[in-house]
């Protein structure tokens, strides 16, 4: 706590002596204190700086999960803080009867950095999901007439679109929707990556089409820019209006901007990396058809287009700018990608710039993870047998090399661990 906070009467007691408890004390708090839906936490982090974060008993780890994508510019960037810093200390929030200045900033720049045509429109959110139920409740517009109803939403197989009821119900893995049925939405899935498919599932009774440039919860499934120009092509013809869902490949994350090569959808969601730890999600509607979808009342939200959040966003994008980190993500991306390639146990490797997975010989990624946490390395496994990487966009090839080198062994014990 501050001395502000001191000063003002806060009793700091309890927060200085959590600062100081072990990792098991502040586990068995953490259990009886926080609802148990991320299950038991992996380490207690106190602090982190650059690529590294360290937990409460002191040990340091090599961040290359980035908060799931999130860390843009990892941890501490100072420019990130002081941005944050000032903006909370000129004007923190307002509600959205009114604006500000960061806010109008940011989206201008998010016009300007999606090409996106004359009459687009941003609309701030606080995070992935919620970007997605925007974007949901806007097709819902798009409902044709009495006599030829829109009434279904196509979205693709191993598709995770998130967690609140609309997002859920584009998302595929059964069992998150099951425990919450019925969900809203006529949603059909249908192969990703499968143009006939594509072509055969999208009619005049499609309202939207649901799509990730790259299935990151899927195990980073890279889907063809020829694929999203068909899908263009398609759902224009049909009416139907065209989502990609960027909240995990956006912001620099793949070595672009944004993972959809190019091709201009209807509507596109971000989150995650946007605000490089900061909660803040986008939406943006491409086109003045589009943007009709929408008018005064039809959505909103208390927090979305906070100044704070806003002022984050556009340290993000400058400093993604003026360091060229687009430029070093592919190189950065490319260079971890032919590393992995020869590693033994490793029988795949597939990504885009700094968003990457690899399949292992065998179902032993929960174990790896475990090894490497161990070892000093954050990682996550998106099923048995596939690891997924996405350290923040400023790490090195020096510091991805120590894990590479690391990675044989860890591989191997946790190959013996699984058996």
């Amino acid at each position: 706590m501050s001395e502000h906070a001191t000063d003002a009467g806060i009793d700091t007691t309890d927060l200085t002596e959590l600062a100081h408890a072990s990792s098991t004390v502040l586990g068995q708090r953490y259990a009886s204190s926080l609802l148990g839906v991320f299950g038991t936490p992996q380490r207690v982090l106190v602090r982190g700086a650059g690529c590294h974060v360290w937990d409460a008993d002191g040990n340091q780890y090599l961040d290359l999960l980035g908060g799931i994508a999130v860390n843009t510019l990892g941890h501490g960037h100072p420019l990130l803080t002081s941005v944050i810093s000032s903006q909370l200390a000129t004007l923190g929030h307002v509600s959205n009867f009114f604006t500000s200045p960061t806010q109008i900033a940011l989206a201008e720049k998010l016009l300007e950095i999606s090409n996106a045509p004359a009459g687009s429109k941003v609309f701030f959110a606080n995070s992935g999901t919620e970007a997605n139920e925007a974007a949901l409740k806007l097709t819902r517009r798009n409902a044709g007439t009495p006599q030829a109803p829109r009434t279904k939403v196509i979205a693709l197989e191993h598709a995770f679109h998130g967690r609140t009821l609309g997002a859920l119900s584009l998302t595929y893995k059964e069992k998150y929707r099951a425990p919450f049925a019925p969900l809203p939405e006529n949603v059909q899935w249908i192969p990703a990556g499968d143009e006939q498919a594509l072509r055969a599932a999208v009619d005049e009774s499609v309202s939207a089409v649901f799509i990730e440039p790259i299935q990151g919860e899927a195990g980073v499934r890279v889907l063809s820019a020829d694929y999203l120009r068909a899908a263009r092509e398609i759902t224009a013809k049909a009416g139907a209006l065209l989502v990609f869902d960027e909240v995990q490949t956006g912001m620099g994350r793949t070595g672009s901007f944004f993972a959809s090569a190019g091709v201009i959808p209807d509507v596109m969601t971000l989150a995650k990396g946007l605000g490089g730890g900061f909660p803040i999600g986008a939406m943006i509607v491409f086109g003045e058809a589009n943007t009709a979808w929408l008018t005064p009342g039809d959505h909103g939200t208390t927090f979305g287009g906070n100044p704070v959040a806003c002022a984050a966003g556009l340290a993000v994008i400058h400093v993604i700018e003026k360091e060229q980190l687009l430029t070093h993500v592919q190189d950065t991306g490319a260079w971890l990608r032919g590393q992995l390639a020869g590693v033994p146990g490793v029988v795949a490797v597939r990504g885009a710039g700094l968003l990457n997975a690899f399949e292992l010989s065998g179902p032993f990624a929960p174990a790896l993870v475990t090894a490497a946490l161990d070892a000093g390395f954050i990682i996550n496994a998106t099923d048995e047998r596939t690891i997924r990487l996405a350290p923040p966009l400023v790490v090195t090839t020096d510091q991805l090399a120590t894990f590479i080198a690391a990675l044989p062994e860890l591989i191997s014990a946790a190959a013996n661990s699984a058996e």
